[in-house]
């Protein structure tokens, strides 16, 4: 029985909440091994799920990462802020790393780069990037945020679809506002981007945004973009090998996130990508601080179901 336990408990030590869940001596266990795995999984949707075993204090945190719903649905969650949910992503790509799992790593980090600029925007925005609360200035008179067909905006036609999309989707039902999020609002954040960082013919959409601010937020916005092009990232985006796909080595990403750093490094937000942090990809968590604005560290709320769950393991 104790060996039995031993390798529970190891289990749960590893993050390996799923194959402990299939296993799990008590129904209890086996829902919070299922709260743990819809966090590694970075299942959004389902985070403020029901999971009355779970410690309050873990429910909460994952409802801050948790992607509402409906238009209307309180609390905000990753709406309110994503640093939340940065932080979450730190920890996943740190597990991920550690128990050599290393395409759902890569998947993780292209998460994190899709929705960069919002957090790069969430300092002037007071939110982050929630549909039901975009500044009216976002689409005064001379703005071509959100117009389709408008030859001299810089979006791309999906990019342009999108922005149209995000300006009206808190008024559509439940089922609108899910699939916007599942097909739209990444494009989103790398318009506002554009809008801010890289267009060529810039129109009113960001004169809400004082000068000053303004040059900061562009700085940040950029290297958002930036990031996104990255070696790492685009790893994600590998070509097929033989009848299979290619799994990244932990050397190749690792040189990967190298020439990555080497090509962030142009100014002062990017170089932040070179601090030495003892982070298997040195540097990442300080490179989402120095965009947000704001301390970006790894969340311990996978740490806080395993530790939790060894508890429930080890009782009487």
């Amino acid at each position: 029985m104790d060996s039995t336990r031993d390798l529970f408990v190891a289990l749960a030590r590893r993050y390996a909440f799923a194959d402990l869940g299939a296993l799990a001596p008590a129904a209890d266990i086996a829902e919070v091994c299922d709260f743990g795995q819809r966090l590694l999984s970075l299942d959004a949707e389902d985070f403020a799920a029901e999971a009355r075993v779970v410690p309050a204090d873990l429910r909460r945190r994952a409802r801050a990462c948790h992607m509402p719903q409906t238009p209307r649905e309180q609390p905000r969650g990753a709406l309110e802020s994503l640093r939340p949910a940065y932080e979450l992503l730190l920890e996943v790509i740190s597990v991920r790393w550690h128990r050599r799992e290393l395409s759902p790593m890569i998947a993780a980090v292209h998460i994190a780069s899709e929705y960069l600029p919002l957090l790069a925007f969430e300092p002037q925005l007071g939110h982050a990037g929630d549909p039901a609360r975009w500044p009216e200035a976002l689409s005064v008179a001379g703005s071509r945020f959100g117009v389709i067909g408008d030859r001299e905006c810089d979006h791309t036609k999906s990019e342009q679809s999108a922005t149209n999309r995000t300006l009206r989707v808190s008024a559509e039902p439940g089922e609108g506002w899910r699939a916007y999020f599942d097909r739209q609002h990444s494009q989103v954040a790398g318009a506002l981007a554009v809008c801010v960082a890289t267009c060529r013919n810039p129109c009113t959409a960001m004169d809400w945004i004082e000068p000053e601010p303004r040059a900061d937020l562009q700085l940040r916005a950029r290297t958002a973009l930036a990031f996104a092009e990255t070696p790492l990232v685009r790893l994600r985006h590998a070509a097929p090998v033989g009848h299979g796909f290619g799994v990244p080595s932990p050397e190749e990403v690792l040189d990967a996130w190298e020439r990555s750093r080497a090509g962030l490094d142009k100014n002062a937000i990017g170089s932040a990508a070179l601090k030495d942090d003892g982070f298997p990809l040195p540097g990442l968590p300080a490179l989402f601080s120095a965009v947000a604005d704001a301390p970006i560290e790894p969340a311990t709320l996978l740490d806080g179901v395993s530790r939790h769950i060894v508890s429930l393991l080890e009782r009487d």
